[in-house]
């Protein structure tokens, strides 16, 4: 059993310094994963890795309970895509006058889906695809916002490296062809 598992099932059973431990351990796991996720963001972001991580972090700690490095992972993912999606949301509206300082658009760009708008098209597909089939939607998650390998996802959800490649065969061309 790995420490960050061992650690994960003394945390829920309520040890307070196993929860302090958790952080040091994933810390790095989850600072590259911030990074590989706001490199495919536009520039200028107002997160840097360290900050998305650590309120990641804050959305995960507390009463919540975790059956493993697996669902760690997966609850870390959703945090992270929340935490994505709340951001291009907000951007989205003050381009379009929500904010003080009214930003112009230039005409080209119009045109042009922005990084913002292709998360949320994401976000909004990856909900419906999550409503007909949840554990592809899963898998999803933790290959796009965790950045866990093909492996490592199919370990965390409990199946065989080749049900988890069917299962984002499928979730790939299911979100091709929905966000076409």
């Amino acid at each position: 059993m790995s420490p960050v598992t061992q650690l994960l099932e003394a945390a829920q059973r309520g040890d307070r310094v196993a929860a302090a431990e958790l952080l040091p351990l994933v810390y790095g796991e989850l600072r590259q994963l911030a990074a590989s996720k706001l490199a495919r963001e536009a520039a200028g972001h107002s997160l840097d890795a360290t900050a998305l991580v650590h309120e990641a972090y804050l959305k995960l700690v507390g009463d919540r309970q975790f059956d493993g490095r697996g669902h760690f992972f997966g609850a870390a993912a959703e945090a992270m895509r929340r935490i994505l999606v709340d951001q291009a949301r907000t951007r989205k509206a003050l381009k379009r006058g929500g904010g003080a300082g009214r930003q112009a658009v230039e005409p080209d760009r119009i045109a042009a889906p922005s990084p913002d708008d292709e998360l949320l098209e994401l976000n909004e597909n990856l909900d419906r695809l999550s409503a007909e089939y949840p554990e592809h939607a899963a898998l999803v998650k933790l290959r796009y916002f965790a950045g866990l390998s093909a492996d490592e996802s199919a370990a965390a959800l409990g199946i065989s490296p080749s049900t988890g490649d069917r299962r984002w065969a499928f979730a790939r061309a299911w979100l091709k062809v929905a966000m076409a």
